[in-house]
């Protein structure tokens, strides 16, 4: 493999990292870390998910995992509720002032995203969209989710 591909896509990495500001300690002007929002994310869209299965979704260390959920169940943005089927099994829930968190966070995220494309053409907006399926592609196809 050349080794200039391997610094282009590095370069890449870093400036889209830079550009959207995944480098801030604070997502989004926000209390939250960009694990933590992501893990916000997945509650959200994920009712009653299990922690095992938030793990294994964002490959996120377990025990980072737990202190991050004591601290959501700490600020009563979430609750766990044990599964009826099996007692050891606990499903995580957003609160409402979990859910009104994330929310903020989307609306953050979504004005980003439009100050970032606002400048585009249509047409620029179009293909920088197709040119990202095509990224995703590419990777998925070699084992890559």
């Amino acid at each position: 493999m050349k080794q200039t591909i391997i610094e282009e896509v590095r370069a890449f990495s870093r400036w889209y990292t830079r550009i959207i500001g995944l480098l801030d300690g604070h997502i989004l002007d926000s209390s939250f870390s960009l694990p933590e929002a992501r893990v916000l994310y997945e509650m959200y869209h994920r009712e009653g998910i299990q922690a095992g299965e938030m793990t294994a979704l964002l490959g996120i260390d377990k025990g980072y995992l737990s202190r991050m959920l004591d601290q959501f169940s700490r600020k009563s943005l979430i609750v766990r509720k044990r599964s009826l089927e099996d007692g050891r099994v606990q499903h995580l829930f957003l609160t409402a002032k979990g859910r009104a968190a994330f929310e903020s966070l989307d609306r953050a995220s979504i004005a980003q995203v439009k100050r970032l494309l606002a400048p585009l053409a249509e047409e620029d907006r179009s293909r920088l969209v197709l040119h990202m399926h095509e990224i995703q592609k590419i990777i998925t196809q070699y084992g890559h989710a």
